[in-house]
């Protein structure tokens, strides 16, 4: 089990009302019957009744709430079983953060979790009724609690241990062999998780037009899986494997001169205020005819200054301190940080939702030996709601995945003018 469980769950009242387990909670929002339940169900069910695409099935007890209709746009159902009232004011006052903790709670369930997901996203006008409505009440001091795991060396350090540090072997369980913790890219509708991980390796190291003579940076290693497969087919053959050398520092501290560097998936966890800091130490990094392979998970430029100001269920629960950038944002603090230009841009982001339907599946063919680590029910959920809410987002392309291309201005790189076949997302 991990030594830092900031993130595991620190309740395990899953019990639903009537099952024997004995209410302890002070917060409102818990007491089942109260005026906040029946002001908190009323909300939702307003909200609900917004949606258009797909249909939404809401089951408590006797019960029955049907909301839109399945349509082109989006021909998907979902059904929700509440197993606790105390449900609707957690959602109500929560918004989606809320719905992930009461599913946490196991106040609900759903057999398609995926689906609903995708529903709601469709369906953005009731997804904000339900963040702008009674949910806007919690919101200041949910981005009180965010500023306070903002990413200052110090915070960095511990933002990035309260999601690591949960154990190699939870990862190992989730992961292929490579332990990418990344977007892979698919060769084939038949490739495995290994294999579009080597493909996503390899096609940075393609971009990057890297060579044995290069000396290679890259930022945010994780378990080296990139660095092992530049070695190995890139250097190894030419005797050279030997010159891999692993840093434990913050990126505001690297020294030295390089020329290329590489990061994937790593920015996420810079912080919206520090990307001009980070891209500047990028650029000095980098030679004079350096390049910059960057691969970052990206959201709707026209939803990001609205993503900003709230904090969502990954940020509270899942990687504190992280955000998710624009393509838009991180061109923005490129140009004012830096002299790197973007030489070619691929959005690999339909391939994440396979990713993480991969994950998934490798994560509930081992829960078993999940719970041997010593990981609770509520622990269970809280990495399904993780692994389903983004899938979901990947799925409606409100996430993408971009390859960024970087390049120094003495940078005389030859065109890319071909890319990985893509298989059927």
């Amino acid at each position: 089990m991990a030594s830092n469980p900031s993130i595991i769950p620190s309740i395990e009242s899953t019990a639903p009302a009537g099952a024997g387990r004995p209410r302890t909670s002070s917060d409102p929002a818990d007491t089942a019957g109260s005026l906040w339940a029946g002001l908190g169900r009323r909300a939702l069910l307003r909200a609900l009744g917004g949606l258009e695409h797909g249909e939404l099935q809401l089951i408590d007890g006797a019960r029955t709430w049907r909301f839109g209709a399945r349509t082109p746009r989006c021909d998907l159902s979902a059904t929700l079983r509440v197993l606790d009232p105390r449900f609707y004011a957690r959602t109500a006052f929560g918004g989606s953060v809320g719905a992930g903790d009461a599913y946490i709670r196991g106040y609900w369930s759903c057999e398609d979790l995926t689906a609903l997901v995708r529903i709601m996203v469709v369906n953005r006008v009731a997804l904000t009724q339900m963040e702008r409505g009674l949910a806007r009440l919690s919101q200041p001091l949910r981005r009180a609690f965010h500023w306070l795991r903002r990413n200052t060396p110090s915070g960095s350090a511990r933002n990035i241990a309260a999601h690591y540090d949960l154990g190699n072997e939870l990862y190992r369980l989730m992961l292929d062999e490579t332990m990418a913790y990344s977007c892979a890219i698919f060769p084939s509708d038949g490739s495995t998780l290994a294999e579009g991980s080597r493909a996503k390796f390899d096609a940075a190291c393609r971009k990057l037009a890297l060579g044995p003579e290069d000396h290679l940076l890259e930022i945010g290693t994780g378990w080296g899986g990139l660095a092992l497969h530049a070695a190995r087919e890139r250097i190894a053959a030419a005797g050279l494997a030997d010159r891999v050398t692993l840093l434990l520092e913050d990126y505001r501290e690297l020294k030295g001169n390089y020329d290329k560097l590489v990061s994937i998936e790593m920015i996420e966890a810079v912080g919206a205020r520090y990307l001009p800091a980070f891209f500047r130490r990028c650029s000095n990094l980098l030679a004079p005819h350096g390049a910059m392979l960057l691969q970052a998970i990206t959201i709707q430029d026209q939803l990001y200054a609205d993503a900003l100001d709230r904090v969502d269920y990954i940020q509270h629960y899942i990687f504190p301190g992280s955000f998710i950038p624009s393509v838009t944002a991180l061109l923005q603090a490129i140009c004012e940080a830096s002299d790197l230009k973007l030489f070619h841009m691929e959005d690999i982001g339909p391939h994440y939702a396979r990713t993480l339907a991969l994950w998934r599946r490798n994560f509930f063919d081992h829960v078993e030996q999940v719970r041997q680590l010593g990981y609770p029910d509520s622990f269970v959920r809280l990495w399904e709601f993780y692994l389903c809410y983004c899938e979901g987002g990947f799925a409606e392309r409100q996430l993408g995945d971009v390859q960024m291309l970087l390049t120094k201005p003495a940078c005389r790189r030859a065109p890319i003018t071909t890319v990985a076949p893509i298989a059927t997302i």
